[in-house]
């Protein structure tokens, strides 16, 4: 069987783990020990994990986060899901086949008291994400008895995940460095505080009415939690009493209705960023992504640096929700992104074999006749996040003095829920009495920065005011663009293009991001009115040494250098790039383009610079072009040869055919049949159709079920919501129980 190991990656280091035997339905295969079970057979292959007991569906992947139970498989006769379940040697995992049975079990059992064990902690944070870790810190600092739970094997939540460097200040959340390096630099941090304590591979289940939050703690081998107690059962119940509870749990994705939406093939970007970035699983060959957003495009990005196509980006909105600098260099590694798009369904009979999408009109509608089919195996759904806030919601319903961080309190970039982790440790403390002052203004205002919504792109005649340029269309037919450009920056210095060196940006469009400020060796990069949010320029074009520091730091790469000096009519362009360095040795021809991905012209390779200690994957390469066109190069396309749509008969479903809760396979037209009928409650639907019955508690579904009361005219206050008790996660009844072993 062909392995989908990924062996080799511009940015991640390829670790060397033991490879351990298991079988797969009877089947002897290798994986990597520890690992999570998913993982280890989507690296020999096997993406089917079992077929569905309602209509023998086949059953994969979708979340990779334990929020679903996609994933079921059976392993050593236990049902588990894959993604949180470690390989160990000589496991006997078996796929799913209909409704698994209860395993006999004639053994006599040995319990202990649950009741008895209650750990008391001064606070409680679910969540060892940025802002769990943030808001740990800065109680570690204050010597409060805290207690981290995590329910993954290592810290750092969806830092763990991202390979980019992050966007915000260098001073206050490391931009500039990469998510995963990020969150070794909290946890190392993390680790000096004693009064901290972390549980990893424990997973909160439920808040009770008496204050108590249960959790289920493993004792797997292969913890990393040096500070946990050694002894106890493989799965154990403990209750826990906080005096503060945080809830930092971070956020789910959501999904859309369409036919085919269930198939392998079909899911998050966040369980894709965790096979082939955590785990270096190559799951594809060639990606569809919905959604336009960060999540959406920096997925793409992360496909490339994977050895993956990328078909398109197809997005609903006229233009992209993600920052434009991320838009902007996947489109210069050669992948279109189609706004005004929808995809119409995944086909395929046991997995993905194509998608097709289309375009919408302005009332959102489908316009007849522009769709197209691409052949892929995967489709990436990245169409926004909802937050994991149950938790937070039933403390509160039981007067807990309970608080949230991060995408637990608002959907934001990962550097925000840093300073929302920060605000909420301070808040917390206060509330213990041990905190006497202020929440720092800086901190509460630098948080609504960060997840502030990025600007509207300046036009070029507001940017060349900006960067002190001449602007060649005096006779711009937009005259809000030159009035623009002439309040910008009257003090900008004009480039001379003789005997000098100097700094391009092309970013166009603000968002929190300054780090080319902070690497300027000479002090001469400013952002307009010294915000974090202003686009960068050049102070003093006489004083630049071409260091390319902010070529290699900018998280969009979206800076170049082009160096005048031995060269005026042909300068050297300094180009940022993340991908291999096989692909851009001296002398190569690579294909240059500028900030829209159009191509200027191939240049052959003259230097490549990497410096591995101070800017790591990040390669910076040197090509030399005539100087009419040397300060428009920014990218090196990748993805040279266009991806044509292909003719196949129509596979898809009726839309009331497509799927809303996957748990129990309950269609869109049964739901609306439910509500023609008159249902307006959603625990009617339950008892009607089973919509939301499944183990994954209406996880995935509930979105999508009231946008379908929305569509059908129903006023949402008309709607009775889903009626939420712990437990908000499977448990086993042995553990419940107190078993034993």
């Amino acid at each position: 069987m062909t392995s989908k190991r990924i062996t080799q990656h511009p940015v991640l280091d390829i670790p060397e783990g033991k490879n351990v035997p298991f079988k797969w339905n009877g089947n002897g295969l290798e994986g990597r020990e520890g690992e999570m079970l998913s993982s280890a057979l989507f690296a020999n292959g096997i993406q089917i994990f079992g077929h569905h007991h309602k209509d023998n569906s086949p059953q994969g992947i979708f979340c990779a986060n334990g929020q679903c139970s996609q994933c079921l498989v059976i392993a050593d006769g236990l049902p588990v899901k894959s993604c949180m379940t470690p390989l160990r040697e000589g496991m006997k995992v078996q796929s799913v086949e209909g409704l698994p049975k209860v395993p006999e079990d004639d053994n006599l059992s040995t319990f202990e008291d649950i009741d008895s064990q209650i750990k008391d902690v001064d606070v409680l944070i679910i969540g060892g994400g940025p802002a769990g870790l943030s808001a740990a810190i800065e109680l570690g600092k204050l010597n409060i008895k805290t207690l981290i739970v995590d329910d993954k094997d290592r810290l750092g939540g969806k830092l763990v995940l991202q390979t980019h460097k992050f966007f915000g200040s260098v001073e206050d959340s490391h931009a500039g460095t990469r998510g995963f390096e990020i969150g070794h630099i909290l946890e190392k941090k993390l680790a000096e505080l004693p009064s901290v304590e972390v549980w990893l591979e424990t997973t909160a289940v439920g808040v009770f009415s008496d204050k108590i939050v249960g959790v289920v703690r493993e004792n797997s081998q292969n913890s990393q939690n040096t500070k946990c107690d050694q002894g106890v059962s493989r799965s154990q119940y403990i209750k826990i009493r906080p005096q503060k509870m945080l809830v930092a749990t971070g956020a789910r994705e959501k999904m859309l209705p369409f036919p085919g939406n269930t198939l392998p093939g079909v899911y998050g970007a966040g369980a894709f960023q965790t096979l082939v970035n955590r785990d270096l699983v190559k799951s594809s060959e060639r990606v569809l992504i919905v959604g336009g957003g960060n999540v959406g495009i920096i997925a793409g990005y992360h496909a490339i640096q994977a050895g993956i196509e990328v078909v398109a980006v197809i997005e609903g909105l006229p233009e992209v929700g993600g920052y434009k600098v991320h838009a902007d260099k996947l489109e210069r590694l050669g992948v279109p992104i189609y706004t005004r798009h929808t995809v119409l369904s995944a086909n395929g009979k046991d997995a993905v074999e194509s998608v097709t999408i289309a375009q919408l009109n302005d009332k959102w509608k489908v316009i007849k006749g522009t769709e197209k089919t691409f052949k892929v195996d995967t489709v990436l759904i990245a169409v926004g996040l909802s937050p994991v806030n149950e938790f937070y919601l039933k403390a509160k319903e039981w007067g807990m003095d309970v608080y949230s961080a991060g995408d637990a309190q608002e959907i934001a970039e990962a550097s925000a829920a840093m300073f929302t982790g920060k605000i909420e440790g301070i808040r917390i403390a206060k509330s213990l009495g041990i905190y006497e002052g202020d929440i720092p203004d800086e901190w509460i205002s630098k948080a609504a920065v960060l997840k502030s919504r990025p600007g509207v792109p300046l036009s070029k005649e507001a940017l060349a005011a900006l960067r002190g340029e001449i602007i060649e269309n005096q006779d711009s037919e937009n005259e809000a663009d030159l009035n623009t450009a002439a309040n910008l920056k009257s003090d900008a210095i004009k480039p001379i293009s003789e005997n000098c060196v100097m700094p391009v940006f092309h970013c166009t469009q603000e968002i929190p991001c300054n780090p080319c400020t902070s690497v300027c060796e000479e002090g001469i990069i400013k952002t307009q009115d010294d915000k974090i949010t202003g686009l960068p320029y050049l102070t003093d074009i006489k004083k630049c040494k071409g260091c390319m520091n902010c070529v290699a730091i900018c998280p969009g790469l979206a800076a170049t250098l082009v160096d005048y000096r031995k060269d005026s009519d042909n300068p050297t362009v300094t180009l940022p790039y993340e991908l291999w360095r096989d692909s851009v040795e001296k002398g190569q021809l690579v294909t240059i383009t500028d900030v829209k991905g159009d191509i200027i012209g191939d240049y052959p390779v003259e230097r490549v610079v990497a410096n591995k200690k101070k800017f790591p994957g990040t390669l910076l390469v040197q090509v030399k072009m005539r100087k009419n066109v040397a300060k428009k190069a920014i990218g090196i396309k990748f993805q040279k040869s266009p991806i044509e749509s292909i003719d196949i008969a129509d596979t898809s479903a009726l839309p009331d055919e497509a799927v809303i809760c996957r748990c129990e396979r309950v269609t869109a037209g049964e739901i609306r049949s439910a509500i023609r009928s008159g249902v307006r409650d959603v625990n009617q639907l339950k008892g009607i159709n089973r919509t939301g019955m499944g183990s994954c508690g209406s996880k995935t579904c509930r979105t999508m079920v009231l946008a379908i009361f929305r569509d059908e005219g129903v006023d949402l206050k008309e709607v009775t919501e889903r009626t939420d008790r712990p437990l908000f996660v499977e448990v086993p009844f042995g553990t419940l129980a107190g078993m034993k072993g």
